[in-house]
């Protein structure tokens, strides 16, 4: 089997997302048409993980759980581990409804939302435009920035441009330290921090070797804090916050799954009127983006008091180590809960 075009998923905007995509899978998933949908009356919630980004073994982890949890609360449910894009359709017919903790590549940016969408099969969490929106980290400065949310400063390297003279005509723009990340990926991978110009041209072309468009961001010296967005049933509200302090480093992949490599304060130590502040923009950017049910807006706390949102998460991760349930614990919401909840934001 072959996934989607992992260059239409990055470039996907909401026009094309609603227009063209669901012709794409309908070409591409040749087995669509012999999908037989199980009766409502089943109530079989199927947890989708795994999938092939390089996220997986973390999914796969957040399935568990969330699976664990679902028969905790009595729920006819499955795990379901895929493998790409195309697994998804076979693996539609365990349930009637899902639960989506794919992290990365298609099962957060819209395209597997989409797929069920246009399947008829309901699921919790954000829409296909959402989801687009937030794993693409051009489009979500973009729209931060209109409705004034506060964003790093930076700049965007695409397909064509040399990257020599990008990295040159940022060192102009921009002071170091800088921050170099992928357009479309997850758990910091391929975040790196850069002080020199030597390293920053290195980084570059290695990212963009590997993942392809990338983004520039001034670095901001500060705190790393975390918001869980969550619609608890009276509304969506930003929960506890979360500090993040890696022990060495910044919060890069082995620090985010790594047990011991963090300490994770929660709720975060803040003045008053900050905390209140950053849950506010917290919030802001989830609507800004349209998100719907839950999700996890990661910060930046510059040394001078002023926040910065560095990205929005629409599936985020449910391993124990994850911010989410951390969040949601301080809130006084048992795991259990947390899924009941989450699993409650299905349309």
């Amino acid at each position: 089997m072959q996934r989607v075009s992992s260059k239409f998923e990055k470039r996907i905007d909401d026009r094309s997302a609603c227009r063209f995509l669901p012709l794409l899978l309908l070409n591409r998933v040749s087995i669509l048409c012999e999908v037989r949908r199980v009766q409502v009356t089943d109530k079989r919630i199927a947890v989708l993980a795994g999938g092939d980004s390089p996220e997986r073994e973390v999914s796969l982890i957040s399935g568990k759980t969330v699976e664990s949890a679902l028969q905790q609360l009595g729920c006819d449910s499955v795990l379901v581990a895929i493998d790409n894009a195309n697994d998804i359709v076979p693996a539609l017919t365990e349930g009637d409804t899902v639960f989506n903790v794919l992290h990365g590549g298609a099962g957060e940016d819209g395209t597997i939302a989409l797929l069920l969408d246009v399947l008829g099969i309901s699921y919790p969490g954000s829409r296909p435009q959402a989801c687009a929106r937030a794993m693409d980290k051009e489009r979500t400065k973009d729209i931060l920035t209109r409705n004034n949310i506060p964003v790093p400063p930076g700049r965007v390297c695409s397909d064509h441009q040399e990257i020599p003279s990008f990295c040159a005509d940022t060192l102009e723009a921009l002071d170091l330290p800088l921050v170099i990340k992928p357009i479309s990926q997850g758990s910091s991978i391929g975040v790196h921090i850069v002080e020199s110009e030597t390293e920053l041209l290195a980084r570059a072309e290695d990212v963009a070797a590997q993942f392809g468009p990338f983004i520039i961001e001034r670095y901001i010296p500060g705190r790393e804090l975390t918001a869980a967005i969550l619609d608890t049933g009276k509304g969506e509200q930003a929960l506890p916050l979360v500090e993040i302090v890696p022990r060495e480093g910044f919060f890069n992949y082995s620090a985010k799954y790594d047990e011991g490599m963090t300490e994770f304060i929660v709720p975060a130590q803040l003045d008053g009127q900050v905390a209140a502040r950053v849950k506010e923009i917290s919030l802001a950017a989830h609507r800004a983006l349209g998100c719907s049910g839950y999700s996890r807006v990661d910060i930046r706390l510059a040394d001078d008091g002023a926040p910065y949102v560095l990205e929005v998460n629409t599936n985020p991760g449910m391993t124990p180590m994850s911010d989410l349930p951390r969040a949601a614990a301080a809130a006084g919401i048992d795991f259990p809960s947390l899924v009941q909840m989450m699993n409650g934001a299905v349309k």
